[in-house]
């Protein structure tokens, strides 16, 4: 049996040791047996059932009483004040300060703002065109960072291929001075999208001039995607854009049967020095354990320049706020603080979760108890997904099955939709991320249909009332969450 020790007493003993502040002075041990299955002990397993009532206030208040329909007016007031949100730019920076004030009016605690250097780039005008063997526009977006063409922009030949197996065996002279088309198969998003973070740098390295990349989405009505893409050291950077899927499957069609084309291509965007954003920190303060065993609930408020982030991620980032602003409303404070942060510079490599954690390393063991991140969709909740060592995920799948009032009772693992809290989920710490019916999630993902069309008002008010009943719960509870921390 894998077991750490870990504070508990019987029920009515944790809430008398509790209120004279002892409760973590009170140890036993449990686990999952070796078959897999839990262990927990009985009075653990009481303890947590015994939440549901509460669950079932918080669900029914925000989902069906007062806050119904509040989540979704903030998020709309929020992005239709501010629209798109990228790093380095003046909307992130006043939606932020936007954020620190209706946090205090909120009645939220701690209400703060902690540095992060983020990347800064700038789109400018961009455009493709097909000029042989006949025209037609290319709708596409250039990826973050990527530099632009010279002035007037570039016409060049067209070599498309699927894959990069497929480009490896093509000689670098048959690739130098040509426009490389990528146009991969869908598989997923894990496994597609090193095609949008690498083309650039594979092309470059056979002398191609640019490249241009089927966009990262199962689906498209003649939409492109942006997103981050990444040059490796050693090569020439060249301009890297995505086109539709549509655009780019024909290009690949044309391309092998033969077809000689050209594409005049012409990008405006600049890479700019790096600039001082922000994480937007609120608590709602503990009762018993004010400055250690924190439970973080978060999304990040930066967005792409493209739509207006309402679905990436300020669904995530609305449900962490609201979630402390609604317990708070409802008179709920549990014995741990929650504290929402809404990272920033997210979309560009997990900027702002990086220097949270170095700010707070000399501390983490102690001030860390539980992560919970939503970036991947606020649709109708399914449950949660977590990471984590065998025993605290024996205790939260006993929380997960309190969430049957939302039909929200699904657990997987690992975490799939954490991405900042991955800077201590991957060490050790517990963490989970929202589980939802977000099956058409990458059809808007990082494109111009990104938009409050996306976001129901009631699976939003699902989303929140689950994120608030869960964080509630882990840090109510009677004992910390285990970990196993690594350096």
């Amino acid at each position: 049996m894998a077991s750490v020790i870990l504070f508990l007493t019987v029920v009515g003993a944790i809430f008398e040791l509790t209120s004279a502040g002892v409760a973590d002075n009170r140890v036993d041990t449990f686990g999952k047996q070796q078959n897999g299955s839990c262990d927990l002990p009985e009075a653990l397993v009481k303890e947590i059932r015994g939440y549901q009532p509460i669950v079932n206030k918080i669900v029914d208040e925000i989902v069906n009483g007062e806050y119904a329909g509040r989540t979704w007016d903030s998020l709309a007031e929020l992005v239709d004040t501010f629209g798109a949100r990228v790093a380095g730019s003046e909307q992130l920076e006043k939606a932020i300060d936007y954020v620190v004030d209706k946090m205090q009016t909120d009645g939220l605690e701690n209400v703060h703002t902690e540095s992060a250097t983020v990347p800064h780039w700038v789109r400018g005008y961009e455009s493709a065109e097909l000029v042989k063997p006949f025209r037609k526009n290319l709708p596409l977006l250039g990826l973050g960072s990527s530099v632009g063409t010279p002035r007037g922009g570039i016409i060049a030949e067209v070599l498309a291929v699927e894959s990069f197996k497929e480009f490896e065996t093509i000689p670098a002279e048959q690739v130098r001075g040509k426009i490389v088309v990528f146009s991969p198969v869908w598989e997923s998003y894990g496994r597609t999208v090193v095609y949008r973070s690498q083309a650039a740098s594979v092309a470059s390295r056979k002398g191609a001039v640019a490249a241009l990349v089927r966009s990262i989405t199962p689906f498209s009505i003649g939409s492109p995607h942006t997103g981050q893409q990444h040059y490796q050291d050693d090569v020439k950077k060249i301009p890297v854009a995505c086109i539709t899927v549509e655009d780019a499957q024909m290009l690949l069609r044309k391309y092998r049967r033969g077809e000689q084309m050209e594409i005049h291509l012409e990008m405006a965007d600049r890479p700019m020095d790096p600039v001082v954003s922000r994480n937007t920190i609120g608590e709602l303060i503990g009762t018993t354990y004010t400055d250690t065993s924190v439970v973080v609930v978060s999304g990040h408020l930066d967005s792409w320049d493209v739509g207006v982030g309402a679905m990436d991620d300020g669904g995530g980032a609305m449900i962490s706020w609201k979630a402390l602003t609604y317990l708070k409303a409802m008179g709920l404070r549990p014995r741990r603080t929650i504290r929402a942060i809404l990272w920033t510079g997210e979309e560009e490599g997990l900027y702002g979760g990086a220097a949270y954690k170095e700010a707070h390393k000399p501390q983490e063991q102690k001030e860390f108890n539980f992560f919970f991140e939503s970036d991947i969709g606020t649709f109708e909740p399914r449950g949660l997904d977590f990471v984590g060592n065998a025993d605290a995920e024996c205790i939260f799948r006993e929380i997960v099955k309190l969430m049957g009032p939302l039909n929200a009772t699904e657990f997987e693992t690992p975490t799939d939709g954490g991405p900042d809290i991955s800077h201590w989920t991957t060490r050790g710490f517990p963490g989970a991320s929202l589980l939802n019916k977000n099956e058409k999630y990458f059809w808007f993902h990082h494109s111009a249909g990104d938009t409050m069309a996306v976001e129901d008002p009631k699976n939003l008010d699902k989303c929140a009332a689950l994120w608030a009943a869960a964080a509630y719960v882990v840090a109510d509870l009677s004992i910390s969450m285990p970990k196993d921390v690594q350096p």
